[in-house]
C-alpha cells in the first residue's frame, strides 16, 4: 500500500464508547449462537420461515461467531463492527419483512436486540472507520 498513513488515534472517550459497543454486540451475538448451533425450535422456526433452514441458520451462526471474535480482538474490532453492521441490516430487514417485529410471541425482544446490535455495529464502524479506509485502494 503506497501512502499508508497511520490511523488517527481515538480519544479515550471514543475508545471507551467503542469498547462498550463491542462488548454489547459480542454479548448479544454470542448469546444467540447457542440457539443457532443447538437447533433450538425457535431458531429452526425462524430460519424455516425465511426459507433458509438449516444452512442459513448454521452459516449465519458461523459468520456471527467470526464477528464476535473480531469484535473482541483490538486489532480487528473495526472489521468486527463492519461485519456486525452488515449482519444486523439483514436481521432488521428480515424483521421488517417476512418475520415481523414479534417472533414466536417474544414481544419484539429479538427485533430489539437486532436494533441494539445494529446501533453498536454502526458506532464501532464509524469510530474505527480510519482502520477500514486504509484498505480502500487509492486512499
Amino acid at each position: 500500500m503506497q501512502n499508508a498513513q497511520p490511523a488517527p488515534v481515538l480519544t479515550p472517550n471514543q475508545v471507551r464508547a467503542s469498547w462498550a459497543a463491542q462488548v454489547v454486540a459480542a454479548v448479544i451475538l454470542g448469546q444467540t449462537l447457542f440457539f443457532k448451533f443447538s437447533g433450538a425450535p425457535e431458531a429452526v422456526a425462524l430460519f424455516t420461515k425465511l426459507g433458509v433452514e438449516p444452512f442459513g441458520r448454521i452459516g449465519l451462526g458461523i459468520v456471527e461467531l467470526i464477528g464476535v471474535v473480531l469484535l473482541l480482538v483490538p486489532r480487528t474490532a473495526a472489521f468486527g463492527g463492519a461485519l456486525t453492521l452488515g449482519l444486523m441490516v439483514g436481521a432488521v430487514g428480515s424483521h421488517l419483512g417476512p418475520l415481523g417485529i414479534e417472533v414466536e410471541g417474544d414481544g419484539g425482544a429479538l427485533f430489539a436486540m437486532a436494533v441494539i446490535t445494529l446501533a453498536a455495529g454502526a458506532l464501532i464502524t464509524w469510530l474505527r472507520r480510519h482502520t477500514l479506509l486504509r484498505f480502500v485502494p487509492g486512499r
